[in-house]
């Protein structure tokens, strides 16, 4: 375990034993775990910038809460006082409904896959009362999936907490903290048809995990995000696509700033991480400063990260792609981006080159420098992953982002990644 992550688990978990049954002077009230009072560190990324990220840590007894439903999760973050939100076991965003349940009665996928296949509706958006009910079919599900998460809030995971189904909404919020939470499975039952969507057209759904929209300052750490049964890979094809019934797993978009995701696992998905969401220049310009250091990436298809418009630096993430069928690429370089990628760790198979690492969305330049690949157990070599897509693409990539990180935490080694993302990244390694 790193060293720094290691001794701030120690003194959390010690303080957390003295602080047992004293934490609050009121009788039942819930003990707090230390952790969950934790403020981000002065330096630790983007998100430590401006006015810094304490989440709820200054909560008073009467706002921390533990909560066991979906319902009882959505009043609890509700409102901008500083409040702790502490998750105790599954909750189910649905509520046990199916999509079958959210459907509208003019609505069956058997009658809108004959309706707006392209051979029979031809390369436009579907429109009329068959696409009008599957609008109402998703509006309803969404009044369970949508949760609105208010300003100053630290949302923490309890053992073995997990939230199913659900898409956590912070909406031109700030000071945020999401920790120790296990995330499975925001599916939309209603993807759309986009015709014009690529050259093919696409399915699109509706829901992350996490959606950042004009939000500022929010550590996202130690999360776990994971499709369980319901992956992206064993999706029927419909009109020649994949049926996507998800979208991202933690998105931040629309103007949002002073971000940092630490210590995630992220596993078994298509679209991960997108940064920006649009290749218009507007609110996203000059924000969407985002650090992403010791994460697990693990098999995931694309967008680790996608980024339009931000300065976002990734070091020090584990990138596993050993399933060459569902590897897409990792590093998406969009509309004005500058991202910065040090010491990173790449474990892949042999049928994934190294030049598909790194995917031209319409940028210019990079940094990327320090990363170690693998492929199997065969031996770590210094690689470059920037210049391996340069080489085999054109036109290039410049190689310099135009900027320096200088809030980080720590920079490891990349030969030290594996070990300790494997140690420390993902929910349940956090004192509970």
């Amino acid at each position: 375990m790193h060293a720094g992550l290691r001794a701030g688990l120690i003194a959390a978990t010690v303080a957390a034993l003295v602080s047992t049954g004293t934490a609050f002077a009121g009788a039942g009230a819930p003990r707090v775990p230390a952790a969950a009072r934790q403020a981000l560190g002065a330096n630790d990324g983007w998100a430590a910038a401006g006015t810094g990220t304490t989440g709820g840590a200054a909560a008073d007894d009467a706002h921390v809460f533990v909560v066991r439903t979906r319902d009882e999760l959505a009043a609890a973050v509700a409102g901008n006082a500083p409040k702790i939100v502490l998750i105790a076991g599954t909750i189910d965003a649905n509520e046990g409904r199916t999509c079958a349940d959210y459907a509208d009665p003019q609505y069956t996928l058997d009658a809108y896959l004959a309706a707006y296949d392209p051979a029979v509706w031809g390369r436009v958006a579907p429109s009329g009362p068959l696409e009008e009910a599957r609008v109402r079919s998703t509006k309803t599900q969404g009044l369970k999936v949508k949760i609105d998460v208010g300003a100053n809030t630290t949302v923490y995971g309890l053992r073995n907490a997990r939230l199913i189904g659900g898409n956590l909404l912070l909406t031109n919020v700030s000071n945020v903290i999401i920790r120790n939470v296990t995330f499975v499975d925001a599916h939309d039952c209603f993807p759309a048809w986009t015709p014009t969507d690529g050259a093919d057209g696409n399915w699109n759904s509706l829901y992350d995990n996490i959606t950042l929209t004009g939000s500022t300052n929010v550590w996202i750490d130690h999360d776990t995000f994971t499709d369980g049964a319901n992956q992206d890979s064993d999706q029927p094809v419909y009109f020649g696509r994949p049926y996507q019934v998800h979208d991202g797993l933690a998105d931040v978009i629309k103007g949002s700033d002073y971000v940092t995701m630490s210590y995630n696992n992220m596993f078994e998905h298509d679209k991960s991480v997108l940064i920006g969401s649009t290749n218009t220049p507007g609110v996203d310009v000059g924000k969407l400063r985002v650090t992403m250091h010791h994460n697990r990436f693990a098999n995931l298809g694309q967008r680790t990260p996608r980024v339009r418009f931000g300065q976002v630096d990734v070091y020090d993430n584990y990138f596993y792609a050993t399933d060459e069928d569902t590897f897409v690429y990792a590093l998406g370089v969009g509309v004005q981006s500058a991202i910065y990628a040090e010491n990173n760790f790449v474990l892949r198979s042999a049928d994934t080159p190294l030049s598909a690492f790194v995917y031209d969305w319409g940028g210019t330049a990079m940094t990327e420098k320090g990363t170690l690949a693998r492929v199997g157990t065969g031996p770590v070599v210094p690689v470059n992953l920037l210049a391996e897509y340069n080489a085999a693409h054109d036109p290039d990539i410049a190689p310099d982002a135009g900027w320096t990180p200088v809030l980080r935490a720590s920079l490891d080694p990349a030969a030290d990644v594996p070990r300790i993302v494997s140690a420390c990244a993902g929910a349940g390694k956090l004192p509970v």
